[in-house]
């Protein structure tokens, strides 16, 4: 013991003596280390993405790309939110439903989809662990125990998935590990909000690890019945979700088996009567965030259940990789509601009263198959090539208190090939190029129809007779982008692409004795240029695009009018062009803060194409034409805000055992048009919403207790309308706020 600790003395004398030979003492080293120290944690911390099916700094991709992970994407959902809550939190992203937490709209770059019924198709496809969730309920699924989110703007399809024109959102969950860890959360707050999440994950053998995550949100009712006085009518939410991944590795083969399920048991968005006022936009005396004055719709009541299951096998060989995910989803049930928000028809009307109208989803079943083969070597050329299959089926019954019940079904089989290669001209130039050849097919027909309805009793309905409609197409898509580092630490790029979105049919109108209509597909041509940057020693990230598009028979829906009619169409152009801005920079060890701008500017080219105004004459047109229609030519896109503003800051004090931080977000979006026609009511601008986290963190037993708040200034926001009887509207969520605790296992 003696020897060892005479050599241990004797190796530091030599050290110093070599360090005074070389000019340095060790005060200096000790100096120097700390400095390094402090740059490093000056540097903002690197962002891994997948967007090109394999994982690469954001830096490296030439796409427009954002990012939401970590105590950031936690925050946004503290209060029990569901996917909405995304929505102005990414330049160019937004999210709507007239459907509760059931069935999200996305929009990217202002491009996306109003059509309220659970078959609409949507240009914005939703990506969860490298499944397309094609349905507007699977759409829903809630987001818990998730890795990271990404945001792919622009069209997408040469690499993986269904064609997409608008973009993508693509969800990462946590995957199993080797080693235990497992974490629990709860939350409580205002309005009965009890959140609880946890997750445990660890090696089973060797070979073999496993990852359980569970989720449970409730909130209680709190809105009134005016109308009938009754107390806690509606408004409140209980959902419960769980997930189990299987994962096995050894070699060069992995698989991963993912099972998943929801029991969704909430509320239908809340559609409050006349509470806006003709010639404004502005909410009105009628306004009450806490009462409605409801004669039907049961509480306005959803339940929604569905299930899934994927199984990924991966195998690398001779400096390739073969990629197989094969993946089931199911979905049943329903909601209803109050449509005209109110107890009586709008002056003058003939509506019947109650305006209630019920939707169900019956058996939904959705299968996909991908097959992917990627290089996996360092030379200058990375390629894939794969093939994707999609097979779904479901029904919809709508049930009115005037019509009664109408079953119509869809069916929907898609193939595809595509592959990508990007080839590094030299260190710092790549070009990327990419393909793709999808065929698709739809099938409808009509089953039940006017059961038991009054208007059939009474002879102003009668059984139709409509014919199967079946449609299908076929479209090459392309892209090629090319990527140019200017320095180390910043990048330019260049992309043109081409998407498609096949045909779409919608039924809606069966149950109100219309006919079916039915989109042709959409092509949309794309161009962007953008920089990427790392700068002030890797402390500020600057990354912005400019984009122009343009979508060749654009597919609308044409909602509303005094038949509240739900009906297809084509416009022969849309355009869209405008720019996003991401950034993020720590100014400090202890102070980043963050943001985003972007501006969307979008306009539909069709000078003959008329749509219906409102059904209660109660709004006001701007481009009113002749037999009660409007001019939509030059319109914004629906739901497409023309500017989307986010800032974000986080700062820390250290003290004994870890940190005390704020954190803070505020989301802002500019003017947006409600419906594909303009008028002086539906819009919105200025709606903007923050939200606060104010934490405890210890390292040393790995916990975490924080005060959160959501919509901390209880803003209330129009975010849609509906507009066949009167001036009726639904608002955002109201101010959540509560205590979370964390505690984390290792």
């Amino acid at each position: 013991m003696k020897t060892c600790k005479k050599s241990v003395l004797a190796l530091g004398i030599q050290a110093s003596l070599f360090a005074a030979a070389m000019g340095l003492s060790p005060a200096l080293i000790a100096q120097e280390s700390d400095k390094d120290q402090a740059q490093e944690e000056a540097k903002l911390e690197r962002i891994m993405v997948t967007a090109q099916r394999r994982v690469q700094s954001t830096q490296e991709v030439p796409i427009s790309i954002a990012t939401l992970s970590g105590e950031k994407f936690d925050a946004l959902f503290s209060g029990g939110e569901d996917i909405q809550a995304l929505a102005n939190k990414i330049p160019g992203l937004y999210a709507e439903s007239s459907n509760g937490r059931a069935a999200p709209r996305f929009y990217i770059r202002g491009l996306g989809n109003t059509d309220f019924d659970l078959a609409a198709s949507q240009p914005v496809s939703v990506i969860m662990d490298d499944v397309v969730m094609e349905n507007v309920i699977l759409k829903s699924f809630p987001l818990f125990d998730i890795a990271q989110a990404e945001v792919i703007r622009g069209p997408q399809g040469t690499l993986f998935g269904r064609n997409t024109t608008a973009g993508m959102v693509k969800f990462t969950t946590a995957r199993p590990t080797q080693d235990f860890e497992a974490y629990t959360k709860l939350g409580v707050g205002n309005l009965g909000t009890l959140n609880f999440e946890g997750a445990a994950s660890g090696g089973l053998t060797d070979e073999i690890s496993a990852r359980l995550s569970v989720m449970s949100q409730n909130r209680d009712d709190y809105i009134d019945n005016g109308f009938t006085g009754e107390k806690d009518f509606t408004g409140g939410h209980e959902e419960k979700a769980a997930r189990l991944q299987l994962q096995y590795e050894s070699g060069d083969f992995k698989a991963l088996l993912n099972v998943h399920g929801r029991d969704l048991n909430g509320t239908s968005s809340i559609f409050r009567r006349n509470v806006l006022t003709k010639g404004s936009n502005e909410l009105n005396e009628n306004y009450d965030r806490d009462t409605v004055y409801y004669d039907g719709g049961e509480g306005n009541y959803q339940k929604y259940e569905n299930n899934g299951g994927s199984l990924t096998l991966e195998y690398a060989f001779n400096g390739m990789t073969l990629t197989s995910v094969t993946a089931q989803e199911n979905a049943d049930g329903g909601g209803i509601g109050d449509i005209d928000g109110g107890n009586t028809a709008g002056p003058g009307q003939s509506v019947v009263d109650p305006a209630v109208t019920e939707d169900q989803l019956n058996d939904l079943k959705q299968f996909t198959q991908e097959i992917r083969l990627a290089s996996d070597t360092d030379g200058p050329m990375n390629w894939q090539v794969g093939a994707f299959y999609f097979d779904s089926s479901f029904g919809v019954t709508s049930i009115d208190g005037f019509f009664g019940a109408t079953s119509v079904y869809h069916e929907n089989k898609s193939w595809a090939v595509f592959g990508q290669t990007t080839y590094d001209l030299n260190d710092r130039w790549d070009v990327t190029a990419g393909i793709r050849y999808t065929y698709d097919e739809k099938d409808f027909w009509v089953g039940q129809q006017n059961v038991d309805g009054f208007a059939l009793v009474i002879g102003a309905a009668s059984i139709q007779d409509y014919d199967p409609i079946n449609v299908d197409d076929d479209q090459v898509s392309w892209e090629l982008a090319t990527n140019y580092r200017l320095t180390d630490t910043t990048s330019v790029y260049a992309r043109i692409a081409e998407g498609f979105r096949a045909q779409s049919i919608q039924g809606r109108d069966v149950a109100f004795e219309k006919p079916a209509s039915v989109a042709d597909s959409e092509t949309i041509t794309s161009f962007e240029v953008g920089a990427k940057s790392d700068l002030l020693d890797d402390s500020l990230r600057l990354n912005g695009a400019l984009f122009y598009y343009t979508i060749d028979d654009i597919q609308l829906s044409a909602i509303g009018g005094e038949t509240q009619g739900n009906q297809l169409i084509n416009a022969d152009k849309g355009v869209g062009y405008g720019f996003e801005l991401d950034a993020e920079w720590r100014v400090t060890k202890n102070l980043v803060l963050g943001g985003g701008f972007s501006y969307n500017k979008t306009e539909l080219k069709d000078a003959d194409l008329l749509v219906a105004p409102c059904g209660s004459d109660m709004c006001t047109p701007t481009d009113p034409a002749s037999d009660d229609l409007v001019l939509i030519d030059g319109n914004p896109f629906p739901q497409a805000p023309e500017t989307i503003a986010t800032v974000n800051a986080r700062y820390d004090i250290p003290v004994p055992s870890g940190e005390i931080y704020v954190y803070t977000d505020v989301a802002y979006q500019g003017k947006t048009n409600l419906f594909l026609y303009e008028s002086e009511e539906f819009y919105t601008d200025g709606n903007y919403e923050a939200g606060l986290r104010i934490g405890y963190l210890n390292t040393n037993f790995d916990y975490e207790v924080a005060l959160f708040g959501r919509n901390i200034t209880n803003q209330d926001n129009l975010k849609g309308a509906i507009d066949f009887a009167n001036l009726t509207g639904f608002v955002n969520e109201p101010r959540i706020y509560g205590i979370e605790f964390k505690k984390s296992f290792y």
